[in-house]
């Protein structure tokens, strides 16, 4: 049974949350978080919490053993952009967007093969 976790609405563009969420997908929980924990992005301390409820999320619902969890998809969807209007030279105006991000983690059981 897989366990999900997701965090919206977070202010980071989608493209640079995707970089970090590649570094991540389809690794077990324990080394996904120490990836994490090393990487010096505003997006992998986002991601760091998010991967972590997931794991809660299995744990409380499935009772699965954390140890046997990997990354089964994590993926970034785009969020709502807030434009802003920043004045230029000669009574110009040029449009800002703060981008936003959807992110959501999947975390299942690893099958160990029957013997």
């Amino acid at each position: 049974m897989e366990a999900r976790a997701s965090t919206r609405f977070v202010r980071i563009s989608a493209q640079k949350a995707r970089l970090v969420v590649d570094l991540i997908r389809g690794r077990p929980v324990g080394e996904a978080l120490n990836v994490l924990d090393y990487t010096p992005k505003k997006a992998a301390r986002i991601l760091a919490k998010t991967l972590r409820s997931a794991v809660a999320n299995a744990e409380d619902q499935q009772n699965v053993d954390v140890d046997d969890l990997y990354v089964k998809r994590a993926y970034v969807d785009e969020g709502p952009t807030q434009r802003r209007v920043l004045p230029r030279a000669h009574g110009r105006a040029t449009r800002i967007l703060k981008r936003s991000s959807h992110l959501t983690v999947i975390v299942d059981e690893k099958t160990s093969p029957e013997s």
